[in-house]
């Protein structure tokens, strides 16, 4: 359990830093890099992330890591909790003054410091910031996707609370938690993901777009096809997508972890010659493959960059992943005694 939980944050940063300096078309990502298969700095024009240096996470996974130390200080997820952990990522990088912050979030958390209720704040919420930041969620349910997709909806809740938002979010919860079993297939986390997203869609403010599980399906069918790597990725980038719109975020990252076949490293790869918002697009599949495969594949030269990080260490993400496992221990027991869910270890 502890490979499985440290493999899913380890992973979200790997993702989340490696593919930080693509740029917003693969075309311009080829253009600087060729092709993107080593640590690298934000290019100066970057339209987001011009002056980061390699290796640098971004809001992905400092909203994961601060959410999930907020429910460990509460003893589980509560929309308090998410609430807190929100607002200490947001006052910790000067939200109001960031260019890094999200527009869901921030109008979510605006309306949350004016004191509006928390149970409304996240009705306009429609981009990708909910399932950016969702699988620590999912690694406190181990094989439990019911679990998984009820803690999601309540940490959705004060900035995403919309229905292709959950969905997606529900998505990637649903399919960290089945990765945290033992000797699980890979097909078998990818339909958990896509039960998660049907699950998810029966929650928040109905909302404009395509379903999340369409997007996903769509992606897979591309991934799982014969052409090369390069013809994939550009058929990801312009059929499924690789924008804020959390349809397209989520099916393009099904599509790398199935393209990858649930290799950490190979989806960050992937993930940064997609292009477009291909941050937080390999923080989500990296997430998930770093739970699937767990903490030992991730190469221990990319483990030693991220912790290299100024940014990374402040999070301390050894601990966080310390308290994860106690809440999922506990978990994981509660499941077994009411027989919802068989032994996932």
């Amino acid at each position: 359990m502890s490979n499985k939980i440290l493999g899913c944050l380890y992973g979200q940063a790997l993702g989340d830093a490696f593919a930080m300096p693509a740029q917003v078309h693969p075309a311009d990502t080829e253009r600087e890099f060729g092709w993107l298969d080593t640590w690298e700095a934000a290019p100066a024009d970057h339209i987001v992330h011009a002056g980061l240096p390699a290796g640098r996470i971004t809001d992905d996974s400092e909203q994961a890591f601060s959410i999930a130390q907020a429910v460990i200080d509460a003893g589980g997820v509560t929309l308090e909790a998410a609430v807190n952990g929100l607002v200490a990522w947001y006052d910790r990088v000067d939200g109001d003054n960031s260019p890094y912050v999200g527009p869901s979030t921030r109008r979510g958390l605006n309306a949350l410091k004016r004191g509006e209720d928390p149970r409304t704040t996240g009705l306009w919420g429609d981009t990708n910031g909910a399932p950016m930041r969702i699988a620590p969620i999912g690694l406190l349910h181990p094989g439990d996707i019911e679990g998984a997709v009820a803690d999601t909806v309540t940490v959705c809740m004060p900035t995403h609370f919309t229905q292709p938002a959950v969905s997606g979010a529900a998505a990637v919860a649903a399919a960290v938690a089945m990765a945290m079993g033992e000797d699980v297939s890979l097909d078998a986390v990818i339909t958990a993901g896509l039960r998660g997203a049907e699950q998810g869609a029966e929650h928040g403010r109905r909302w404009f777009g395509c379903s999340v599980v369409f997007k996903m399906e769509q992606a897979l069918e591309i991934a799982n096809s014969n052409s090369s790597t390069r013809n994939r990725l550009r058929r990801l980038f312009d059929e499924v997508g690789a924008t804020l719109n959390v349809p397209e975020t989520v099916g393009a990252a099904f599509g790398l972890l199935a393209m990858a076949q649930g290799d950490p490293k190979q989806t960050a790869i992937l993930a940064a010659n997609l292009s477009g918002d291909a941050d937080t697009i390999g923080a989500i599949a990296c997430a998930m493959a770093g739970t699937y495969a767990d903490f030992d594949a991730i190469p221990a030269e990319d483990v030693a960059v991220l912790e290299g990080d100024e940014v990374f260490r402040s999070y301390h993400v050894r601990e966080i992943a310390t308290g994860l496992l106690r809440l999922a221990q506990d978990n994981a027991r509660t499941s077994l005694a009411s027989g919802n869910v068989s032994p996932p270890f």
